[in-house]
């Protein structure tokens, strides 16, 4: 499934890159490219980085709270 719709990144590529070691957003965003634009993928994502690494999804404090900044 879409995750990240902004990125076409799919749910698959965004466990993937917690397996290779992606924690946060930012890591997953540096590793797949996912949670780079709009934000609105993020709680997805958190959910995500929870089941992959067997624990409580992190607190959001907004969709922006973690976006990469690409230069």
């Amino acid at each position: 499934m879409i995750v990240c719709h902004c990125k076409a990144v799919t749910d698959r590529a965004i466990r993937l890159a917690v397996r290779g070691g992606a924690r946060s957003r930012h890591e997953v965003a540096q590793a797949c490219s996912a949670n780079l634009c709009c934000g609105g993928c993020a709680p997805v994502i958190d959910e995500i980085i929870a089941s992959e690494i067997g624990s409580e999804a992190p607190q959001s404090f907004g969709a922006f709270s973690e976006l990469a900044v690409v230069s």
